[in-house]
């Protein structure tokens, strides 16, 4: 079975080849392209489907198998059949990545989630919140895991740390000069 780089390279290469068709003046080769590229995903989501189906019935645990190697759940994303909803796949990654943030005394909350858009917005919590370090930590450890169970998403914001109220200025008047410890000008 070819690394998963390589998959992606194919996936690549498949739309770049479907940009070229589209790029040619004549359409109708682009047209009968795209037209058998959706009829073979019809049929290997309508197998996928039934493998699926297959495992529920006779070894449950198979579909978290299936679920949890990333080139199946990135096809079952595809074709609409990951059991998982998208929240509970987001949800399921934060606590992957919990241990590690905690060690760092650190957390991450989950605000909300836009599958329309591909979005998810997260705000960091415990030292995380407004440390230096935490766009790297985010980066490293939370979009990874994101990314790695929920592929669709194609956005993460943070919510920024709530700012302390802005100071005052004071201004303080020019402390009096004395020839001597004010002490010693009271009793004078």
């Amino acid at each position: 079975m070819p690394a998963p780089q390589n998959l992606r390279a194919t996936g690549d290469r498949i739309e770049q080849l479907l940009d070229e068709l589209s790029a040619t003046t004549d359409k109708r080769p682009y047209a009968l392209a795209e037209e058998v590229l959706r009829l073979v995903s019809d049929l290997y989501g309508a197998g996928l489907s039934r493998v699926l189906e297959l495992a529920q019935e006779g070894a449950p645990e198979l579909v978290d198998v299936l679920c949890g190697d990333e080139l199946v759940a990135s096809l079952l994303l595809v074709h609409g059949l990951h059991p998982a909803t998208l929240t509970s796949r987001v949800e399921d990654a934060l606590e992957q990545v919990r241990p590690f943030l905690a060690s760092h005394a650190g957390d991450v909350e989950l605000i909300a989630i836009d599958p329309e858009q591909g979005a998810v917005r997260l705000r960091l919590l415990g030292s995380c919140d407004g440390c230096a370090s935490s766009a790297v930590t985010l980066k490293m450890a939370v979009e990874r895991a994101i990314v790695e169970a929920a592929p669709e998403v194609v956005r993460i914001d943070v919510d920024e740390p709530s700012r302390p109220a802005a100071s005052v200025p004071v201004t303080l008047s020019p402390k009096p000069a004395y020839d001597r410890c004010p002490s010693e000008v009271a009793s004078a």
